[in-house]
């Protein structure tokens, strides 16, 4: 009984973003989750299959974010005239056609923020596996961890099937490689990020300073 306590005492401390408690919080087993002893709210969880399926999806979403940013989306023909425009491409049509605002949404949601949260990952979960300590490790996190809800490819996607359902009487439609490519991406996108745990990527960062710096000592 008090070897459970004395690992409970050790084990890392954690405040509670409910309700401000500072707590001890023992190891959990992969796919559960932990919650605040005083208000039950949930502090993390414990995804499966640790560090090397984070890697992974990380890697495959980057792969499929670059090639729906450089193949086109979709090829539009009216009249005898085929035009086709990847992402960044329709945002500067938004632009040229005077709605700067929309360009701006549509670019940022879509390819700046989604990619320094993809490329940010990898940078990160790469550090950490090969046990690298790399620089501003931490820095890049905190940034991935506020840009998170901003990265929104689905609302391109859904702007995409609303034109398609506009424009299919009015012209010939097909639909390219970058378009298919936005499918998985989303899909792999969301794959990633419920198997990050922001927390535990801090802990094992520590973890790897802690030695780097008892090494060095």
């Amino acid at each position: 009984m008090s070897s459970n306590k004395d690992n409970n005492y050790h084990a890392p401390l954690i405040i509670c973003h409910g309700c401000d408690a500072l707590q001890h919080v023992p190891d959990s087993a992969p796919g559960n989750e932990v919650t605040c002893i005083r208000c039950g709210f949930r502090l993390f969880r414990r995804p499966k299959g640790g560090i090397d399926k984070q890697l992974a999806l990380t890697l495959s979403t980057m792969i499929l974010f670059i090639i729906a940013n450089v193949y086109p989306v979709l090829t539009i023909q009216v009249a005898g005239i085929e035009r086709s425009a990847t992402i960044t491409e329709t945002a500067m049509r938004f632009f040229h056609q005077g709605s700067p605002e929309l360009a701006v949404i549509v670019w940022l949601s879509s390819v700046l923020i989604p990619g320094v949260v993809i490329f940010g990952l990898l940078y990160i979960l790469l550090s950490i596996r090969l046990q690298f300590s790399w620089a501003y490790t931490r820095k890049i996190l905190v940034w991935v961890t506020h840009l998170l809800p901003w990265a929104m490819m689905d609302v391109y996607l859904l702007s995409v099937f609303v034109a398609l359902v506009k424009l299919t009487s009015l012209a010939s439609i097909d639909l390219n490689e970058g378009f298919y490519a936005l499918l998985f991406v989303i899909y792999f996108y969301a794959a990633t990020i419920a198997s990050i745990e922001p927390y535990l990527l801090w802990q094992q960062m520590d973890k790897q300073w802690a030695i780097k710096s008892g090494r060095a000592s």
